[in-house]
């Protein structure tokens, strides 16, 4: 009985540390991408609120979170897929980083 529970504790000691073949890096891009939009939008958001134009504002606000959100959707999918990127070429990983 007592083999039996060092076998499954070593099987599920080697299932919680292998992880999947992909790499996180082309999910990073994807959120880096979303939230460099994002800033340049903030960026656009602020000039409209100094110039007065507080609906105008808001709207990029919402656009500016609206793209932070999005950017991270697409980090979780891609993640999520366990892509081994190694096995991608540079245009495949480009693609799957700005959703082509």
């Amino acid at each position: 009985m007592n083999k039996a529970y060092i076998l499954l504790a070593a099987a599920g000691l080697a299932l919680a540390a292998c992880g999947g073949q992909g790499d996180d890096t082309a999910g990073d891009q994807a959120a880096q991408q979303a939230d460099a939009s994002a800033d340049a939008i903030d960026q656009q958001a602020d000039a409209a609120d100094a110039a007065g134009q507080e609906a105008t504002a808001e709207s990029l606000e919402a656009q500016a979170d609206a793209t932070r959100e999005a950017g991270d959707a697409k980090e979780e999918a891609i993640d999520d897929s366990d892509v081994d990127t190694d096995e991608l070429s540079n245009a495949q990983k480009e693609a799957m980083v700005n959703g082509q």
